[in-house]
């Protein structure tokens, strides 16, 4: 569902993109990077079908993210969250976690319906 909608977007993507290191050491591989008009953006894909442990990893991967961004001139970052079992979503989506993370702005969260919706219109 993403690519297309890239696609239609008018954006170019690589999957799998290797980005540098992460935090804490070892390769930072984001789920797609895309560009646009010269503007690259980072997209980390995370699905949780049932409540689990990937929802305790959503603010660590926004740290990550971040540093990315510092690192790399990206013009924003998006963490999409997809499925049903997040407890959380709310919170995240809504921006709870700039209560707790300094330095994350240019990091948005959105369900994976309002992602599709920016790709297939070029707002990202």
């Amino acid at each position: 569902m993403i690519l297309p909608a890239l696609e239609r977007g008018g954006y170019r993507y690589e999957k799998k993109k290797c980005i540098g290191e992460r935090l804490g050491g070892g390769k930072h591989v984001v789920d797609i990077m895309a560009e646009r008009e010269g503007r690259k953006y980072l997209i980390s894909l995370k699905w949780q079908q049932v409540q689990g442990t990937a929802e305790q990893k959503v603010p660590f991967e926004v740290i990550c993210l971040a540093h990315a961004m510092r690192q790399g001139g990206y013009e924003r970052a998006y963490l999409v969250l997809g499925g049903r079992g997040w407890k959380l979503k709310d919170f995240y989506v809504s921006g709870g976690l700039h209560t707790y993370l300094k330095n994350v702005e240019k990091v948005e969260i959105l369900e994976l319906e309002d992602f599709i919706a920016r790709c297939n219109s070029g707002q990202l």
